[in-house]
């Protein structure tokens, strides 16, 4: 066997594929509602500009999970109590763009230090370390997938009854205050939100890479379409996309999910970009025929 067949090897093998598929069937069910989750949120992160503050957020989730990993407790709680701890920072303090983007620019060093430190002092498998950075959901238990579904489903709840209002102040936030919407409220409320849906993601690709989950779909989404009923489908749909066939190619391998996420996630952007680029060239084509 050759080098290069050697690395195939540990990228792509589907030997007894049938048999291992059976074991990730709460990691499917669980990347689903993930989807769900990342690609709703990802649409007001967009509208909003805030991929740089999910990188905030998730280099404190890695911490909360890391100091959860060091104390025995449960990581997705670890993860959660951190994002949202980033996010409601994030949100009292940076309400400007630009105090934003410096508290985010504060907290992201100081999240990845404390998790790094709390990595050096654990003593386990170093496999659970990797995997905080690169994900791992090819063996998500009961519990974890308790805490998933809930923490899912608060966040579908809650994004449908700020939908209407969070899209009106994150279009025109000015008009939106002067017509009695608490801009104010609703931007804090979507931070934790946001927090939240950022907890869950690191738990599939990490948090070196959560910006594939939460920005890239909906980015994707937005080279397509701008219709507001669209957008989000699509955006859920690439995003669930994107970590279940992550999942099933991760599966055939030896090596952690995160890159056949990341990898699906960016071949949806670029096949988007490309159709976005020749789908303004049709319609400028035919304006400038109907004008002549």
């Amino acid at each position: 066997m050759t080098v290069a067949d050697g690395v195939w090897q540990q990228i792509f093998s589907f030997d007894n594929y049938g048999e291992l598929l059976a074991l990730v069937r709460n990691s499917l069910f669980a990347g689903a509602a993930l989807g769900l989750v990342g690609g709703l949120a990802g649409v007001f992160v967009m509208m909003r500009d805030l991929p740089f503050a999910v990188h905030g957020i998730s280099e404190l989730s890695f911490a909360g999970a890391s100091a959860a990993l060091l104390l025995d407790a449960n990581i997705v709680v670890g993860s959660i109590l951190g994002s949202l701890l980033a996010a409601g920072t994030i949100g009292v303090l940076g309400a400007r763009a630009r105090d934003r983007n410096s508290v985010i620019g504060i907290i992201m060093p100081f999240g990845l230090g404390l998790g790094v430190l709390f990595l050096a002092l654990y003593k386990g498998r170093a496999a659970n370390k990797f995997g905080l950075l690169t994900g791992q959901i090819v063996a998500v238990d009961t519990p974890q997938m308790t805490w998933l579904l809930g923490t899912s489903a608060l966040v579908v709840v809650a994004l449908a009854i700020m939908w209407r209002p969070l899209s009106f102040a994150s279009a025109d936030p000015d008009v939106a205050e002067a017509r009695g919407v608490p801009v104010r409220t609703l931007s804090f409320a979507f931070m934790l939100v946001l927090g939240l849906a950022v907890a869950l993601s690191v738990q599939v690709v990490g948090a070196l890479l959560v910006l594939s989950l939460v920005v890239t779909p909906a980015a994707a989404a937005a080279r397509v379409t701008a219709s507001p009923v669209l957008l989000p489908a699509l955006s859920v749909l690439f995003a669930v996309l994107s970590i279940e066939g992550g999942i099933l190619l991760a599966l055939g391998g030896s090596i952690p999910i995160s890159p056949y996420v990341t990898t699906v996630s960016f071949t949806i952007y670029v096949v988007c970009r490309l159709a976005g680029k020749r789908r303004v060239r049709r319609w400028g084509a035919r304006g400038t025929a109907l004008a002549s």
